[in-house]
């Protein structure tokens, strides 16, 4: 660790001259000028067009009736192949393309269905990931985006300005297709340590989901507000849940870090249990990024640390709670979860291993 921490403080003068400025950690950075090589740190750090939704944060003072958890029902009939949207809400082509969000660290864009409904697609290696993800939360009564996995579908009019690589003569594959809801506004997003539901088990029971899927990427540029004028409330979501199923935090590659059942096998899961309290082991510290990357990834070292909080001292009682409303889900649920993310049959056989022993480890708190 002593090498680790001379790493992060040479870095960090070369990186923040005398005097330090004040900068924001999202977005800003510098480029390391990588070629032939996919990482996560040059992905953060590259400029992006200006956002498309309402990305401002809700401070806890205009959360006036939040709401992040409701009663899922029967658990064990909910089908988690189609998940929320069910089979007659998925998309289907032909596909029409609309427009590109040159956002975040993925190729993302716009497209209208055959039947009008307007689709955010997203490409890359979160896009599996990430329905799983969903698919679970929503099981267990957390609010998720209507959302599926394409094994492959044919974009009239595409136009990208990046990931032009990964779609030949307007053809994807292991694309995640998200609903726009023309009903719902986002009006920004919410804070993990800034928002009224912070002492509520559900809160808590989030914080454990996140440590189930080893959801690692947890800025709060990753959570959604949308509101519900219908019912006068504010729904709190998870809504980028794509650094998901891999490693316990950010790694030098991206194929470590997200969707990798070999790194979901071999990573931790409890790492503290006391009378009252539990810690785990996501998000982690990215101790290892220090070495990779000869302290060029101390920037992002500080940030991740920064969110480890967010894993540790949850109550026991919440974190049993979650385990007893996973534990309701079937084998074939679980199943069924990981093939809505098009992922391998060999693959699905090891994560749901991995899911059912982390629920057995959370009911038996």
């Amino acid at each position: 660790m002593r090498f680790y921490r001379h790493l992060v403080l040479q870095s960090l003068l070369c990186i923040f001259p005398v005097p330090v400025m004040t900068r924001p950690l999202f977005g800003s950075g510098f480029d390391l000028n990588l070629t032939n090589v996919t990482s996560p740190i040059a992905a953060t750090q590259t400029k992006s067009a200006a956002p498309s939704d309402n990305d401002a944060p809700v401070t806890s003072d205009l959360l006036r009736n939040p709401i992040v958890w409701q009663d899922p029902g029967n658990i064990a009939e909910k089908d988690l192949y189609y998940g929320h949207g069910g089979k007659e809400s998925a998309p289907v082509g032909p596909f029409i393309f609309e427009s590109e969000d040159r956002t975040g660290t993925n190729p993302k864009f716009d497209v209208r269905d055959s039947k009008g409904n307007k689709w955010r697609v997203k490409l890359g290696v979160e896009a599996r990931p990430e329905v799983v993800a969903s698919r679970l939360l929503w099981a267990i009564g957390y609010f998720v985006n209507d959302d599926y996995v394409l094994p492959s579908a044919d974009i009239q009019g595409l136009n990208l300005k990046r990931g032009a690589g990964v779609s030949k003569g307007g053809h994807i594959v292991d694309a995640r297709f998200a609903m726009k809801s023309e009903g719902q506004k986002k009006i920004g997003y919410w804070k993990w340590a800034d928002n009224p539901l912070q002492e509520t088990k559900e809160f808590n029971g989030l914080r454990v989901m996140m440590a189930v899927l080893n959801n690692w990427d947890l800025k709060d540029v990753n959570n959604a507000v949308y509101e519900d004028k219908k019912n006068n409330r504010q729904i709190l979501l998870a809504s980028d849940i794509g650094a998901t199923f891999g490693s316990n935090s950010l790694s030098w590659t991206v194929a470590r870090s997200k969707g990798n059942v070999d790194s979901y096998q071999i990573s931790g899961f409890l790492q503290r249990v006391t009378a009252t309290y539990v810690d785990f082991a996501t998000p982690k510290r990215p101790n290892t990024l220090l070495a990779e990357t000869a302290g060029a990834g101390a920037k992002q070292y500080v940030m991740r640390s920064g969110m480890v909080w967010i894993g540790n001292n949850i109550p026991r009682k919440d974190a049993h709670w979650i385990g007893v409303l996973l534990g309701q889900l079937s084998h074939q649920q679980l199943m069924d979860a990981f093939r809505a993310g098009n992922f391998p049959p060999t693959e699905i056989e090891i994560y749901v291993k991995v899911v059912e022993r982390r629920i057995l480890d959370l009911k038996g708190l």
